[in-house]
């Protein structure tokens, strides 16, 4: 069987391609290839996709892009039936142990299982680690469709690289690394991504290959960011201001201009776990890799103590104290609270009898309940503070004044009394110490 004629039926209008997964990374690659071919999306999540066909971006990746498009959209599993290419893109989250969490990928598999046709390549584009797709993947679709994979239908992968909230580097302007299981899925593979990405695409020899490119470029970026976290804590203990310590760093031609900070989200945080777990499997125990991991996740307990800290010298009683907390998503200017590291700071205040009242208009409050159990607050019904935390990194809160930000806090407190947590070191350090208030900063 030829897989030769997919791109050129795809072009031409007489096949379709198929989303599945329509989150932050699925629904803006479908609602960008449904600009040249016929796009079928395909989510099990009802809601999101009453959501898309009411020109509703719960995602706010693609904005009012998503009320003129021509997605298919749909819950029912068995309109896959209709496409010839197939890309998968599924969460890939971590169990409680830190482990792999493979449920979406398998329960995705299952259903293109059902639903695929001879002639078919899928491609999937999850975070998983090197031979995931295919000895997991390929034998649950053959079990399902009784098809066998390299006769009547073929794999692929190729890692997604969106990155949520971010307006500069999108889809179509990031190279596209891509990988077949032969030399036949491969090109055509290529030629299909090549319709959107403007960047070009970047071919890799093996499925495997192209796995370990996505784990490792994220396991890079978690240890270069502990890296930052750990001069972040040696600074505070110097009473040494670490972000102008980086920005001397900086001024040198090779530094990498990482910071310190909370590193959560549906990669970064996540895909060291699978890297290394695939390493335990074959008898290697990373020596870095989970060093930096163990730095990145203590963060959020290290803020909310520099938090308490600052209470008690400023003479409060922490437990009686109002705490107020701004921002709870994993990144600045995005509505995604996956694998948010907000929350951390949250428990580690509660160990101590601390309730913080948490405020972000970016974030989905009943997503927040449902997954964190946290009560988000409006902005405009925040309680006067004794102590403000601003833990993300938003526009509305990057723009305040200092004026503004002593408003957060109770008339009656002085000045040297109001204790700020910076997180983001989102002001600048003259204004701070300026202001009068009692100030810290990662």
């Amino acid at each position: 069987m030829s897989f030769n004629n997919i791109y050129k039926d795809l072009i031409a209008g007489k096949e379709k391609l198929a989303l599945v997964g329509l989150g932050y990374v699925g629904m803006p690659i479908a609602v960008e290839f449904a600009k040249h071919i016929k796009v079928i999306g395909f989510d099990v999540n009802e809601k999101r996709i009453e959501e898309y066909k009411n020109g509703i971006d719960s995602t706010n990746e693609v904005g009012e892009a998503i009320k003129n498009t021509t997605v298919e959209f749909t819950a029912d599993p068995k309109k896959l039936k209709e496409a010839k290419f197939i890309i998968v893109a599924v969460p890939t989250p971590v169990k409680e142990d830190n482990s792999p969490d493979l449920g979406p990928v398998r329960g995705a598999s299952k259903t293109i299982g059902q639903n695929i046709t001879e002639g078919t390549i899928v491609v999937f584009e999850s975070t998983v680690y090197p031979g995931v797709t295919e000895d997991i993947c390929v034998p649950i679709i053959e079990k399902e469709s009784g098809l066998k994979c390299g006769k009547d239908w073929k794999i692929g992968y190729s890692p997604e690289r969106i990155n949520p909230g971010d307006r500069v580097h999108t889809l179509t302007n990031i190279k596209k690394v891509v990988s077949g299981m032969d030399e036949e899925s491969a090109n055509e593979i290529k030629k299909v991504y090549d319709i959107v990405i403007k960047a070009g695409t970047f071919p890799v020899s093996t499925i495997k290959t192209a796995e370990a490119v996505k784990v490792v470029e994220n396991s890079q970026r978690d240890i270069n960011i502990a890296f930052m976290n750990e001069i972040a804590i040696i600074c505070d203990k110097m009473g040494i201001d670490t972000d102008e310590v980086l920005a001397g760093m900086n001024t040198k031609w090779n530094a990498l201009g990482f910071k310190p900070g909370l590193v959560g989200g549906h990669c970064i945080g996540v895909d060291p776990y699978y890297l290394t777990n695939a390493a335990e499997k074959l008898g290697y125990h990373s020596q870095i890799i989970l060093n930096g991991r163990q730095v990145n996740d203590s963060m959020g307990a290290f803020v909310a103590d520099a938090a308490i800290k600052e209470m008690i010298e400023a003479g409060m009683a922490p437990k009686k104290a109002t705490v107020v907390i701004l921002g709870l998503t994993f990144k600045e200017n995005c509505p995604d609270t996956r694998n948010s590291k907000v929350v951390d700071i949250i428990h580690r205040l509660k160990e101590f009898d601390i309730e913080p009242i948490v405020s972000d208009s970016w974030a989905d409050a009943e997503v927040a309940k449902k997954e964190y159990g946290v009560d988000l607050t409006p902005y405009e019904e925040i309680p006067k503070a004794d102590c403000v935390i601003i833990a993300v990194g938003h526009s509305d809160y990057r723009s305040m004044s200092t004026m503004q930000l002593k408003e957060l806090f109770k008339d009656e407190l002085a000045d040297e009394d109001k204790v700020l947590i910076d997180v983001k070191s989102l002001y600048r350090m003259d204004e701070l110490e300026a202001s009068g208030m009692r100030f810290w900063r990662l």
